[in-house]
């Protein structure tokens, strides 16, 4: 009776393999499932895109258009001027980390990009002017006057419809580097594209029953919006230089002529000849930033005010 019979060893592993099975699935899916938990793992640990601008414009646009996907770093810092600035030690080294770098045309791009591309051989570097036609801008030899290419107005992104373009870019760029992420870079795209538009129309419709179409400017910042809406601005700087007394009293006078009273200033320069045209001309300075972060903001209260200004 003690020795157990063919019946009873098969039951025996029939009861431990009845035990053991939930083990067996449990390895199994654990195994099975361990590339894929790798996989999803490694690819959160790929997120948010590390990102580069030049300009804090640019922050709003990426940051639109990519989301919580994308993580942006703005290179020239608020107060500072594009024309001259030089990376912190803090921002060359994330660079080091960065995937993406989006350029728009600021000056301080053409002598660090080079420097900027050998850090980080492996970061892609996307231009957002591609494919966009450069204005005609400010003739450098007799203020005001429009002549030839552009040599100091850079400041593309004033045009809102430009700006579509650009998020079009930026929107693929993500998506090249994020393939996960194409529908919500589309879909965060169409919805900053529709309030680009709306933007727009808000300022046509501000701009519409102005009985002028000249503005004075102290730095020539504004150039493309002005041709955006058909208007024109008048510069006090020319070439990044104030020009001569003798230019200076001719700036004046025409200004007196065509009855301006309100000169744009922006914070990234001195207004000290600004304020010496104000005087002369008895003008109101009103600031403006083409470089502010709350980019709507910055277009609309320059509509509003050259409204006033214009009327």
């Amino acid at each position: 009776m003690s020795e157990s019979s063919p019946g009873r060893a098969a039951a025996q592993r029939s009861s431990y393999a009845a035990a053991f099975a939930p083990v067996r699935v449990r390895y199994f899916v654990f195994f099975c499932l361990l590339p894929l938990a790798a996989f999803f793992t490694t690819a959160a640990a790929a997120l948010p895109l590390r990102v580069f601008v030049s300009v804090a414009p640019e922050k709003t646009f990426v940051t639109r258009v990519g989301g919580h996907r994308v993580q942006v770093a703005v290179m020239v810092q608020p107060g500072s001027s594009p024309h001259t600035y030089e990376p912190t030690p803090r921002q060359i080294a994330a660079l080091v980390d960065s995937d993406l770098y989006f350029r728009i045309g600021v000056p301080f791009e053409r002598s660090w990009m080079q420097r900027i591309r050998s850090m980080n051989p492996r970061m892609k570097v996307i231009d957002l002017r591609e494919g966009l036609s450069p204005r005609n801008g400010t003739d450098h030899r007799h203020p005001g006057t429009e002549h030839g290419p552009s040599l100091q107005d850079f400041h593309i992104w004033t045009s809102p419809r430009r700006v579509i373009a650009m998020a079009a870019r930026i929107r693929d760029a993500l998506t090249d580097s994020d393939p996960a992420g194409a529908s919500a870079y589309e879909a965060n795209y169409q919805a900053f594209a529709a309030d680009l538009r709306a933007l727009d129309a808000e300022i046509r419709s501000l701009l519409a029953g102005s009985s002028k179409r000249r503005f004075l400017v102290f730095h020539p910042a504004w150039g493309y919006f002005a041709d955006e809406y058909g208007l024109q601005q008048i510069a006090i700087e020319v070439g990044g230089k104030t020009p001569g007394a003798a230019a200076l009293g001719r700036l004046i006078e025409r200004a007196k002529r065509e009855e301006i009273h309100t000169i744009f200033v922006q914070r990234q320069y001195s207004s000290a000849s600004a304020l010496a045209v104000a005087r002369a001309l008895d003008a109101r300075i009103i600031r403006v930033d083409p470089l502010a972060e709350d980019y709507a903001a910055s277009l609309l209260h320059l509509a509003r005010s050259l409204r006033e200004a214009l009327r």
